[in-house]
């Protein structure tokens, strides 16, 4: 294997193993493509699938057809993390990949609700579930397969371009969805043009599989299954014996929590933040973010390199470091270069929402279910979503609370009253009114934006994401032995991403509501970031120099 005496000797990677590399990311690009187009679309999936029902439940469908596919990812761990164990990792990912693919495909085909009525949603949220599940057996695969077969001392190098994957697939994504949306227009492209990037999806996934059957076992693995040292219980061995399940428990708190939080920051977070917060419209953040992964993508393959010299855990660490110390700075000059003539409102016209404490709910909603009435919780939801700071002050109980903008005050309803929705019309028309009145705007302005900072501030939050999440498949590799390697991988992996960053937007919205300042939800990444740094610092081992073809 490329190693003299324990030292690397730089041997040209071989034929077989770039086609290893390949196979495994292009597979890995189409399954978050796949993934990431519900996400892209839901404006025109919620529009298809749930628009013969009211909004509330529309609301309710399309943030469960989301958080499905993170909620699921970890379950999808360890399905496949066993089968991959116990039969192998080829045709394990094998089957990941046909999952994922005809469940978006179908998507593409999938009757609206005027043609199906209720089934439509339904069905559209058991894909959801399938992709999900396929999701989380398929990265601990393909890191596996890709790890097992690099040399020692590249692992770091090699398995980095399955780290790329994640964020090629959604550049690539967003690039078919911009491409369909210019070539036929607006209008088509709403009617039945949303479709076409699932339908399309058919022929990458011919692609990837066509590919992947040329693929050889694992020599790792088939060492072990010709000595008869596959594990028969996986599950068992990983989780319900201490000296591996501490192992596990390490990998999640020490490594991939802090991880996923930095990756759907800078990834997912920053255009929520650019289009919900500083409303932003949609193909300008996009464009900006695509830039921004354009530029960034490469240093996940500088990071994976750079760990197999200095180690896996000064990177990752000084990523989670750095990042946590910077987010405040970063994104507040993000919303003075997107959008000026909100902070210079906020400056002159500044908000406070005067209610009763006790009244007040911490809105923490990720599928749309809960239901908060009090009159604080309607002001605070509805500057929360209009991207608006604003100060607390306390009222005395039984009050209606009531939103102070400038000097002009808008008072609130309560949501269980018999005419609660018509208040509510006219409370969000006065609000309205009052906010334009003193100067805050409806959507940035395309001209004030400052595109060159706005994408060099997209850039930084994207190196971040690179140095956290470029070696840390090398160490999870490494940091567990062949026999439950799959298994016990992919379930850290996949709670850390599916669980703490998947829910991210819905924390971070919750605290921003009941703080009041449209950046406290970053205290959510930063808290999970420092903790994690703080666990892996002390209790996490650097992972560079194991030898992974003699753990069986």
């Amino acid at each position: 294997m490329a190693t003299v005496g324990g030292q690397i000797s730089h041997v040209p990677m071989t034929r077989d193993e770039k086609r290893v590399i390949f196979a495994s990311s292009l597979g890995t690009v189409f399954e978050w493509y796949d993934f990431f187009l519900a996400g892209s679309l839901a404006a025109f999936i919620s529009k298809s699938f749930f628009s013969g029902v009211n909004p509330t439940a529309a609301f309710v469908f399309t943030l469960l057809g989301f958080a499905a596919g993170f909620a699921v990812r970890p379950f999808g761990a360890i399905v496949f993390g066993r089968l991959g164990d116990m039969v192998g990792r080829k045709y394990t990912f094998l089957i990941t990949i046909l999952i994922m693919g005809f469940s978006t495909f179908l998507v593409g085909f999938l009757p609206g609700y005027a043609s199906i009525g209720f089934a439509s949603p339904v069905i559209f949220i058991a894909m959801r579930m399938l992709q999900g599940l396929a999701l989380g057996g398929e990265y601990g695969g393909a890191a596996t397969y890709v790890a097992e077969h690099a040399p020692a001392g590249r692992r770091g190098f090699y398995t980095s371009w399955i780290q790329a994957t994640a964020t090629l697939g959604l550049f690539l994504s967003l690039l078919v969805i911009l491409g369909v949306r210019t070539a036929i227009g607006e209008e088509a492209f709403g009617a039945w043009g949303w479709r076409v990037p699932f339908v399309a999806s058919i022929i990458l996934l011919g692609v990837s599989v066509w590919i992947r059957m040329q693929l050889h076992e694992s020599p790792v693995f088939e060492r072990i299954k010709a000595e008869g040292k596959t594990s028969k219980a996986p599950l068992t061995e990983s989780f319900a014996q201490w000296k591996n399940l501490k192992i596990v428990i390490l990998a999640l708190v020490g490594l991939t929590a802090g991880q996923a939080v930095v990756w759907y920051t800078g990834q997912f977070y920053s255009l929520f933040f650019l289009t919900q917060t500083m409303k932003v419209d949609g193909s300008s953040a996009n464009i900006m973010i695509a830039i921004a992964l354009l530029i960034g993508t490469p240093f996940f393959l500088f990071f994976g390199s750079l760990s197999d010299r200095i180690g896996r855990k000064p990177i990752i660490m000084a990523g989670l470091l750095i990042a946590a110390c910077t987010y405040f700075p970063l994104f507040k000059a993000l919303a003075h270069y997107t959008n000026p003539a909100l902070e210079t409102a906020s400056a002159r016209a500044p908000i406070v929402v005067i209610a009763n404490p006790g009244e007040c709910s911490f809105q923490f909603n990720p599928v749309g279910t809960s239901k908060f009435t009090s009159s604080c919780d309607i002001a605070k939801s509805a500057l929360s979503k209009a991207g608006l700071n604003y100060d607390n002050v306390a009222a005395p109980a039984g009050t209606l609370a009531e939103i102070k903008v400038g000097d002009t005050v808008v008072n609130t309803y309560d949501g269980k009253a018999a005419d609660a929705k018509d208040q509510g019309k006219a409370f969000d028309k006065t609000l309205a009114g009052t906010l334009k009145s003193a100067g805050y705007p409806a959507k940035a302005d395309p001209s004030q934006i400052n595109w060159p900072m706005s994408v060099v501030i997209l850039t930084i939050l994207m190196i971040y994401v690179t140095m956290v999440y470029g070696p840390i498949a090398a160490m999870l590799v490494e940091m567990f032995p062949t026999r439950i390697r799959y298994t016990s991988m992919s379930l850290p992996y996949h709670i850390g991403n599916g669980w703490f960053g998947g829910f991210l937007p819905a924390t971070a919205f919750a605290i921003v509501a009941a703080k009041g300042n449209i950046y406290s939800g970053l205290w959510y990444p930063i808290v999970i970031a420092l903790g994690t740094f703080v666990i892996g610092m002390l209790f996490v081992k650097e992972t560079k120099d194991s030898d992974i073809y003699a753990q069986d």
